[in-house]
């Protein structure tokens, strides 16, 4: 089901999509061409993208970011707050809007959301994908993974938004923009958004969603990726370390492109926006 309601801007609404369970998916829909689908990270929402989309349509492509349940707009069920519901919600959407070759791109937590889909839906509306400081292929140490963080970090995070979880995303949004290293350029009101977009995430829908982008293994997901695949690191990520991550996950898919940003935060859609949206345009073009 799909509900779209015109605005006074033209060519923007405001769309929903509901999941099989009832849950009421808000998505952003602009421009026209070939379609780049955006998944966010964790606990932020669609217009975490608002840098990419807006450049990328402007170059005469079609952008479309959702807000994951129980964050932004969306709904904020009790339930099916795990990974494989983030991916058949995600299918839903492309479902809906009946998207073809698109371009799917995922930061952090969206990364795994993309690298999901794929494992449980396949490549048959996916062309290219793009895995922006992305969780995969898990974050969590383990037997299988030790370069991972250890789970009393994990458990700090689940503390942090139970306690005081405004506190908490203020604190965050400094090693997540990397405003805690020298010379570090970052606006208070980037940090604002940060923390504003996180509030607006159900508190339930917060705290499973940790256990899913920490513990969730990726491995065979991004086994199954053939598309030619852009991931992108930055070296001095504090919140997903790129060792464990966009490297480990660029020797796993079969056609990736590694990037690997020097010096940039795990924030970096918005800290190097304008390289970033340089790249991916690149990449849609290649």
């Amino acid at each position: 089901m799909s509900n779209k309601i015109a605005t006074s801007t033209p060519n923007l609404t405001v769309n929903t999509v509901t999941a099989k369970d009832g849950t009421v998916i808000h998505y952003k829909d602009w421009g026209s061409g070939t379609p780049v689908v955006f998944s966010h990270g964790w606990p932020l929402q669609g217009d975490a993208w608002e840098d990419q989309m807006i450049f990328l349509a402007s170059h005469g492509y079609r952008v479309i970011a959702h807000d994951r349940r129980g964050h932004g707009l969306s709904s904020q069920p009790w339930t099916g707050n795990d990974m494989d519901t983030y991916a058949d919600d995600l299918g839903t959407l492309l479902d809906a809007l009946d998207v073809k070759d698109a371009f799917l791109v995922g930061h952090s937590t969206g990364g795994g959301e993309v690298a999901r889909y794929i494992g449980r839906h396949g490549e048959a509306r996916v062309a290219k994908a793009a895995l922006i400081a992305a969780v995969p292929p898990q974050m969590v140490q383990s037997p299988t993974n030790p370069g991972g963080l250890p789970m009393s970090v994990f458990d700090g995070i689940r503390a942090g938004v139970l306690a005081d979880r405004s506190q908490f995303f203020k604190d965050l949004s400094e090693p997540f923009y990397g405003a805690n290293r020298p010379g570090a350029k970052v606006s208070q009101g980037q940090r604002d958004t940060f923390w504003l977009q996180g509030m607006q995430c159900g508190i339930k829908n917060a705290y499973d969603c940790i256990k899913q982008f920490s513990e969730t293994d990726f491995t065979e997901d991004l086994k199954k990726i053939t598309v030619p695949t852009l991931v992108v690191h930055g070296s001095d990520d504090q919140i997903v370390p790129i060792d464990a991550a966009g490297k480990a996950s660029a020797k796993i898919v079969k056609h990736a492109k590694l990037v690997i940003f020097e010096g940039a935060p795990h924030g970096l859609p918005t800290t190097h926006k304008d390289r970033l949206n340089e790249e991916l345009l690149a990449f849609l073009k290649s």
